[in-house]
């Protein structure tokens, strides 16, 4: 059995994003994987690194609880929705101001590459990131490019975390109830299966 991390990064705690991660969150338990969810919406936190990297922010309880979540699980999954071909900003702001140095990665400290090679700190540990968006994935796609590099490769992969999966979920503005609990179900069994 696994120690799953559920985030809902979608600002709405009454969302699709959260109705999927519940789905995910019930299959889990009911294998007996070990579950902890979270949706951002409800955290108290500034998202705005005021002075970027120069000096770190005092962390609010609520990301210091969420920096414990993520150590504490050997799975991290990640729920959002696709706004303007990228991530909400609430949670780029999440990510910007949880994902520090020592916490998440350690730049090499001595020799030629100094500061430019690093290592994820949060090795160990798998993801599945899953987006919905009311475009159709392969269009936008197509469009934007792959708008999931950043928390794939930039975020995730960059830490440590491996396998990353990624699941684009398209149209929902356009889902009938039974499309909406086709997913839900898919979610379930994702959940069982703690993937």
């Amino acid at each position: 059995m696994s120690k799953i991390f559920i985030l809902v990064g979608h600002p709405d705690s009454d969302s699709e994003c959260a109705r999927l991660a519940t789905a995910y969150e019930l299959g889990a338990r009911a294998a007996g994987h070990e579950v902890r969810l979270t949706k951002l919406g409800s955290l108290s936190f500034d998202p705005i690194l005021h002075n970027g990297y120069k000096e770190i922010q005092a962390l609010e309880p609520d990301l210091l609880k969420a920096q414990e979540d993520i150590k504490w699980c050997e799975h991290f999954v990640v729920l959002y929705p696709v706004w303007w071909a990228a991530m909400p900003a609430l949670l780029k702001g999440f990510f910007d101001r949880v994902w520090l140095p020592g916490f998440a990665y350690r730049f090499k400290k001595e020799g030629f590459l100094k500061g430019v090679i690093w290592n994820g700190a949060l090795k160990g540990r798998s993801a599945r990131v899953i987006v919905t968006m009311d475009n159709i994935p392969f269009v936008a796609r197509l469009l934007f490019g792959d708008i999931t590099n950043e928390i794939h490769f930039g975020i995730l992969k960059f830490a440590g975390f491996s396998p990353v999966r990624v699941t684009k979920i398209g149209l929902m503005k356009f889902k009938t109830a039974e499309g909406k609990t086709k997913h839900a179900q898919m979610l379930e069994r994702w959940g069982r299966a703690g993937k």
